[in-house]
Formats: structure tokens, sequence, C-alpha cells
């Protein structure tokens, strides 16, 4: 009897056909979703491994017939109209330095709307965000003047400091710091702490998450940029990827292997970067953004 009891027990619980189908579908949608997001990555390396008459063929295979690196070895030609190498270290640069620009101006102004009492915060914060619905061609002139003014076109500053006080990270981060606990700052205001040392030694510690997010897409944005360096930088040896890949198209003949492989190569600092602060993205857009 105890071991029919046992070996009743040890019978695995059978699942509700519904909940089944519900985990079917869930799984479907996802694996749906991933080959949408991940088939035009596949495309991309797969037309950069052609040689080029594989390229434009009917009807395409995603397997190349023939592999070659003939996109790769003009990609990577240095010369004096497309030095594609110096373009990757100028978006690398541009991109590094914009995103940790952001994330000092917008965690300072931030904090200072979520937690610090002025007059007319509230005002101040509700003119930030209507900088959102406002059409970013807008600010095209007006940038461009003060970056002239500045005597910063045709240099990567044109490309780093316009935009790094966006409201998006102010918003973001505004929206992290509100749902901190008010009781840690107060007990650092009882052991003697300012402002700054609050600031720096409490709440930046805290927000490692939000502040890699914002870092994560600040990064993106100025490196898939391409409108604005067109408009501010004019000497091949100063130009961005977006703008330099686009010089490699000729006028009647578009090599679609040495595109995508310029496509690929700015794909790979992206990827890395994702996959580095996944868990963070994660964290910080489930965190930020629940309260108001």
């Amino acid at each position: 009897m105890a071991q029919t009891t046992a070996s009743t027990q040890e019978k695995p619980a059978r699942r509700d056909p519904a909940q089944l189908a519900k985990l079917f579908l869930r799984y479907a949608v996802l694996i749906l979703l991933t080959v949408v997001f991940i088939a035009p990555l596949l495309w991309m390396l797969s037309t950069s491994l052609k040689p080029l008459p594989q390229t434009t063929q009917f009807p395409p295979s995603w397997i190349p017939q023939e592999f070659s690196v003939q996109g790769y070895s003009t990609i990577l030609t240095t010369s004096s109209q497309t030095p594609v190498p110096r373009w990757f270290v100028n978006s690398l640069v541009a991109a590094t330095a914009h995103a940790a620009l952001v994330l000092v101006t917008a965690s300072m102004a931030a904090y200072a709307l979520a937690r610090m009492n002025f007059r007319g915060k509230n005002i101040l914060f509700a003119g930030i965000i209507a900088t959102l619905f406002v059409p970013q061609f807008v600010f095209l002139m007006p940038n461009y003047l003060i970056v002239d003014y500045f005597g910063w076109l045709d240099t990567l500053l044109a490309v780093i400091v316009p935009g790094a006080a966006g409201a998006f990270g102010v918003f973001f981060l505004r929206q992290f710091f509100l749902s901190l606990p008010k009781e840690l700052e107060e007990a650092a205001l009882i052991d003697g702490a300012n402002r700054y040392q609050i600031f720096f030694r409490i709440i930046l510690p805290l927000s490692r998450a939000p502040l890699a997010t914002l870092a994560v897409l600040s990064f993106l944005v100025n490196w898939n940029d391409f409108l604005w360096p067109v408009y501010v930088l004019f000497s091949p040896q100063n130009l961005t990827l977006p703008p330099g890949l686009s010089i490699l198209n000729e006028s009647y003949n578009v090599k679609y292997n040495v595109i995508m492989a310029g496509g690929v190569i700015a794909s790979i600092p992206v990827l890395l970067l994702y996959l580095f602060a996944q868990r963070y993205i994660i964290e910080g857009v489930s965190r930020s953004g629940l309260k108001g």
C-alpha cells in the first residue's frame, strides 16, 4: 500500500490543455518575433559574403553559392576619400563621449527636478517635456548656428555636444529617482552629508540600471545619426560611419556587398554593447517610468 502511494505521488501532474495551448502560442509568437528581428541581420551578413553578381540575382539565395570577402576588402581598403577605419573610430569616440555627456547632464537635472524644491520647478519640467513633441528637424538650423559660433564645424565636437541635454534622459532618470525612498537621503542628511555627497555616494550607485540603459540608448542615437553629421562634417577624415558609408555608393552601380559589409561592421559595437548591458536595460526599463 505504501509503495502504491509513493508511486502515485511520483507521477508528474498533468497540465491543463488550455495552459499547454497558451504556452505553445506564447513560444510561437516569440519564435516569430525572433525570426522577424534576426532575418534582416542574417540577410545582411549573407549578402556581405557574396560576390557582386550574386547580390542582384533572382531568385535570391540566403546561402551564398560562392563565398567572397570582396565587400570587406573594399571597405577596409583605406584611401584619402574613403578611410572607413577612421570613420569607425570617429563614430566610436563621438558616440561614447556623447553618451557620457548625456549621463552627466541628465542625471543632475533629473535629480534636481525629482528631489529639490524651488520656484517654478513644475513649469520648468513641463517645458522640458514639451520639447519631446517638437520635431528634431526644427532644431537643425539653431544648432548649426550655435556650432558655427563656437567654431566646432567639421570637428567631432559638433556631433558630441548638441543633443547632450535632451529631454528624454531627464524624464527617464527623474522617474527612477522618484521611486527611490526618501528615507535614504534623510538619513544621510542627519549624518551630515550635503546634496552633492548624497547624489554621488547614494543616488548614483543605486541608479546603475537606468544609467546603463540611458547610456546605451544615447550611444545608439549618436551612432546611427546620419542627417546631423552630413550638415556639420565636411572633410572625409572627420566623417562618422553613417554619412561615410553613403559615399561608397556609386552613382550608377550600387555595390550591395560593400554596403552590407559596412552594415555588418557598423552593427558589431551595437550588438556587443547590448549583450553587455542587456541585464541593466531590462532592469532599468522595468523600474523607470512607473511613478509620476
